[in-house]
């Protein structure tokens, strides 16, 4: 990377999240000397959001232990972090920005800008849904109040079965609460593994928690302001349930937040999501941009895609302070959306995309197979099923998927063959560790291959 040393280098930051939070450090290590200011309109630095379901049973005891730099680090770094600062303009000619904290206005002039404005919560048509009770899960403030309103034995109904929805369904389930999911699509998990993977997780959900799929969240009954009941309505037979709900958390994704970029004439792209180059550069000159509000390309579709991954959005934080302290750094040439999770004791992970997600422009084989985490003879084993996608006429690995233990140790060996670009026919090949008590002769990361493999020479 190298160091740069300008004392007159003004590097401005907006939104100090894992993005902004990231820059910033990455920044002041490029230049030693330049000023750098963060703008953030809450009132805490960066924190871990992903940390924020385990906050709610209790696994993460102290809220505020998400806090990864508070301000006496950025102090320290001297950063200049301003927060509960709103930004209401930016002037890319005069390169200042106009932001208010409290009654005061501030003026900042920067050489490099980076904007890093997240995501908001995407809330569907719910009826009568502003009342007490109803929450997302995107800052502490939203786990506080959470927090505030669980009780033993209430009912809690959860709005949408990613992992979001579900992470918060056990955390809830652990505090001794009754919970319901709706999901609007056909099954849960939709955007992260394909139906026959999903049948596995859904085998494993506790009998006590209620998932409804293909049905739609309409309307909020109260009680002198406060949620009673969620009506939900079946998709394909219009069939309406009353739901008793103490308290509603939508945890239907999010919409990039772009409304500031937008207005200084960076592009926005197909998915809605700030364009970004692999320097994590916008379209205007010296306008930079990280994390949930910006869009880059997918490795394997060659598609742009939305960034939602705080693995993703640190390495964007990484090359965007880089470069805006005269560094150079840069991002691979497209994303692989690597993520895990664990809810009701079962872990997942997936890499690249699903079945779904691949377009009539690929012709894929699929194979799947259901192991064990130790040798059959060896007490104690976990089961373990893993499904590969594979592009027919190259061989070479697309996505990934795996419900069982070391979830996400299998699927980050896979994320090295798609970068590496292996075909099936190598990885097949893999010499993976063996030991009785730790692990089986063959994994089942190979063996699922060894299926493929035939497959395709059947073809």
């Amino acid at each position: 990377m190298g160091f740069y040393l300008n004392q007159d280098r003004n590097i401005v930051i907006i939104g100090c999240g894992a993005g902004g939070g990231t820059a910033a450090q990455f920044a002041r290590k490029t230049d030693r000397k330049a000023k750098i200011a963060v703008f953030e309109k809450g009132k805490y630095p960066q924190y871990s959001k992903c940390g924020l379901p385990y906050t709610i049973s209790g696994e993460i005891p102290n809220i505020l232990d998400l806090i990864e730099f508070n301000e006496e680090w950025f102090k320290k770094a001297n950063i200049d972090l301003l927060l509960e600062t709103t930004v209401e303009k930016i002037d890319v000619n005069k390169q200042i920005v106009y932001a208010k904290k409290g009654n005061n206005s501030i003026e900042k002039h920067y050489d490099s800008l980076i904007i890093c404005t997240g995501a908001k919560p995407s809330i569907p048509p719910i009826q009568d849904v502003k009342v007490d009770g109803v929450f997302v899960v995107r800052t502490i403030d939203d786990a506080e109040k959470i927090l505030s309103s669980v009780k033993k034995d209430g009912h809690a109904t959860i709005v949408g079965a990613g992992l979001i929805g579900l992470e918060m369904a056990d955390n809830l389930r652990k505090k001794g609460m009754k919970i319901t999911v709706v999901e609007a699509l056909s099954r849960i998990l939709a955007n992260n593994l394909d139906e026959d993977m999903v049948k596995i997780v859904a085998e494993r959900i506790p009998e006590d928690i209620t998932v409804f799929t293909n049905h739609l969240a309409t309307r909020i009954k109260s009680t002198n302001g406060k949620i009673s009941k969620v009506i939900i309505k079946n998709k394909e037979s219009g069939e309406e349930k009353e739901i008793d709900s103490d308290l509603l958390i939508i945890a239907t994704g999010t919409k990039p937040d772009v409304e500031l970029a937008k207005s200084i004439g960076c592009k926005i792209g197909i998915t809605g999501g700030i364009i970004v180059n692999n320097q994590c550069e916008t379209s205007i000159k010296d306008v930079y941009s990280v994390g949930d509000c910006t869009e880059y390309l997918d490795f394997v579709t060659a598609k742009p895609t939305l960034i939602g991954l705080g693995s993703i959005v640190v390495r964007q934080g990484v090359a965007a302070g880089v470069n805006a302290a005269g560094g150079d750094y840069e991002l691979f040439k497209g994303v692989l959306n690597t993520c895990t999770s664990k809810f009701f004791g079962v872990e997942i992970a997936t890499v690249g995309p699903t079945s779904d997600r691949i377009d009539d422009d690929f012709s894929v084989v699929t194979g799947r197979f259901n192991g064990s985490s130790l040798p059959g003879y060896y007490p104690g084993g976990k089961p373990v099923s893993v499904k590969v996608l594979v592009d027919k006429p190259t061989g070479m690995i697309m996505g990934a998927q795996c419900v069982g233990d070391k979830a996400a140790q299998r699927i980050n060996t896979f994320a090295c063959a798609i970068i590496g670009e292996l075909d099936i026919e190598t990885f097949r090949k893999l010499e993976t560790a063996y030991a009785p008590s730790i692990a089986p002769t063959l994994d089942t990361v190979t063996l699922v291959c060894d299926i493929i493999s035939m497959k395709l020479k059947r073809k």
